[in-house]
């Protein structure tokens, strides 16, 4: 059965906001608002991950979790902060990745709207743009070289500690800590005997995701040799927190992070296994008795997984195109069992915004990927290592991400960690920029240099 939470209108009927939340929420409005800009992330992702997101305002109806609030803080930082203008540009520059996202929020909005055709659905549609497009737009603006990326992924490492210590008091208390400040279940969820913790997230598949994504991020750091510290600290939180959620999700996600990082010793034939991949997938279908995405339902690496489900919503997808694919559709429940949980990302965007938004979500993707690849390129050419690496670790992150969509969907809180990522992703692509616009510059003034001056001067 759906619960009730997930419908318009419903949720907390009036404020959830214990007063430490709101002590701690009221410092860091004060902290990313005045703290110099590469140490205001800090505030703003700690509010963002260790607060539950059922702590809420309500005013009017309308609900402002502690996530939305801080976003708002965040804007309001960017909008009064004067942008530094220098000769080459800066990262914070418009790109292509911050286009896509913007597009696929305001799609998502348009679209859920007008098919709901409902005030209530309105503002929890705008409400959901918020987290989205203005989270993104917060970090972006907090994120712009590699020592803010070091920072981010520091103060990532002290929540994945903070994290995995209360979600192994789970294990040992059966108390989710968290549930003493409301807006959170007190007690977690057990299945076939096992117990999963789930921190300060709403789900515990985030909790486990939201460690796994951050391993190759981690290991990345770990290399630089200039925070290990910091990188083995995250490193031991984030497995702490996939292996705690008991969940098969996190699992897969953090192989596929460490896959993709493996892969690097074959970087220079990645097309060729890109079409193999392709190659395998298709002959697959063509022999086995269901489609190839029925191999989902074989998915159980915890004895207590539900790969069924996952199958079946996917496939329910692809056989009711007809009925999404313009405006999205609102009656998915009534496909079958548990059909109203969207735990899969690309049914999730599809069905809430139509084949438009799924585009451009996939695009944004792909997007990514490829400016991506073309900066490692460069950076292979130019010789620089360090950084092809670490172009490297950014694209392993991104296939960590979409494999755990296959077993989940985002929503606020995990939201943000795609926003960091694609933050992290255009200071890439920026430094890349930089040094080629560099060395044409070295090149054209070594030229000028050699051109000898004309006869008679």
């Amino acid at each position: 059965m759906e619960p009730e939470h997930l419908h318009f209108g419903g949720g907390a009927s009036g404020t959830v906001l214990h007063p430490f939340v709101a002590l701690e929420m009221a410092i860091a409005i004060v902290l990313i608002l005045s703290l110099p800009r590469k140490s205001a992330v800090g505030a703003f992702l700690w509010m963002i991950f260790v607060v539950p997101l059922g702590q809420v305002v309500v005013l009017g109806g309308v609900h402002f979790t502690v996530l939305r609030i801080i976003v708002l803080a965040g804007l309001a930082r960017r909008a009064t902060s004067k942008r530094a203008s220098s000769p080459g540009g800066s990262a914070f520059d418009y790109n292509p990745i911050d286009r896509l996202v913007t597009l696929w929020a305001l799609s998502a909005l348009v679209i859920n709207s007008v098919e709901w055709m409902q005030t209530p659905a309105l503002i929890a549609n705008l409400g959901d743009c918020l987290d989205l497009l203005g989270g993104y737009l917060v970090l972006r603006f907090l994120i712009q070289d590699q020592d803010d990326v070091r920072h981010t992924l520091k103060v990532f490492a002290v929540i994945t500690v903070v994290m995995g210590c209360c979600m192994i008091n789970e294990q040992v208390t059966h108390q989710n800590i968290f549930g003493l400040l409301g807006g959170i279940s007190l007690y977690p969820q057990i299945r076939e005997g096992k117990l999963r913790s789930q921190g300060a997230f709403g789900v515990y598949i985030d909790a486990g995701v939201f460690g796994a994504n951050l391993i190759p991020l981690f290991i990345w750091m770990w290399s630089e040799r200039r925070s290990r510290g910091a990188a083995a600290m995250g490193m031991v939180g984030a497995i702490t927190m996939v292996l705690t959620c008991n969940s098969s999700t996190p699992l897969l996600s953090f192989a596929a992070g460490i896959l993709g990082l493996c892969l690097w010793r074959f970087r220079n034939s990645m097309r060729l296994l890109r079409r193999g991949l392709v190659i395998v997938l298709v002959g697959l279908h063509l022999v086995m008795k269901g489609p190839v995405w029925s191999l989902i339902a074989r998915v159980d690496l915890t004895g207590s997984s539900s790969g069924y489900h996952r199958y079946y919503l996917v496939d329910n997808c692809i056989r009711h195109f007809s009925d999404w694919w313009l405006i999205g559709y609102k009656d998915y429940g009534s496909w079958g069992w548990d059909m109203w949980d969207l735990s899969n990302q690309f049914v999730a965007v599809a069905l809430t915004g139509g084949l438009l938004t799924l585009m451009i979500f996939v695009s944004t993707l792909s997007r990514s990927f490829s400016l991506l690849g073309t900066a490692r390129k460069y950076m292979a050419m130019a010789g620089d290592g360090k950084e092809e690496w670490f172009l490297w670790c950014l694209g392993a992150t991104v296939f960590a991400h979409i494999t755990g969509w296959f077993g989940c969907s985002y929503m606020a809180q995990m939201e943000q960690t795609l926003s960091a990522l694609l933050a992290m992703i255009s200071v890439g692509i920026f430094e890349t920029m930089r040094l080629r616009e560099a060395k044409v510059e070295i090149l054209a003034d070594s030229h000028l240099a050699s051109v000898p001056p004309p006869a008679g001067t």
